[in-house]
């Protein structure tokens, strides 16, 4: 007669013998989720401006575009205002796309057309970096 403790481990791998293969079988190169910082100069002089109309209109019309706004901010750098924000992205084709259909979208063109014949320049310089985790940092410990 088996021993009770061999027989429950059999069963064990009996019963996990289906996941196991389905799990082999399953896709395991996902890509990674990733960040993207956008830095733009902006003048001193438009931008209030620049804030409204990022607010009342680029954050709407980027959402329907996908974008994923995590934060912004505001700093000076080298005498400079900066505008700052950090978007997430699920992966890098993601990203690309959202960004061409956002700079070729109607309305956003008509909006820039309209408040820079208005206002004059809204940016001096853009710094644009795509962040990838790496996978021993902080935020993903245990992961």
């Amino acid at each position: 007669m088996p021993s009770p403790i061999r027989t429950l481990t059999l069963a064990a791998l009996l019963a996990l013998a289906p996941t196991a293969a389905a799990a082999e079988a399953a896709p395991t190169t996902q890509p990674a989720p990733l960040q993207q910082l956008r830095i733009y100069e902006i003048p001193r002089t438009n931008e209030g401006v620049f804030h409204d109309r990022f607010q009342d209109h680029a954050l709407r019309i980027m959402a329907r575009h996908g974008f994923a706004v995590r934060s912004i901010w505001r700093s000076e750098h080298e005498g400079k205002v900066e505008f700052v924000y950090l978007l997430d992205w699920p992966d890098a084709a993601t990203m690309k796309a959202a960004w061409a259909a956002f700079m070729v979208d109607a309305e956003w063109a008509a909006i820039k057309r309209e408040t820079g014949a208005r206002h004059g320049r809204f940016v001096d310089s853009i710094s644009d970096r795509t962040l990838d985790p790496l996978p021993w940092s902080p935020d993903r410990a245990g992961g």
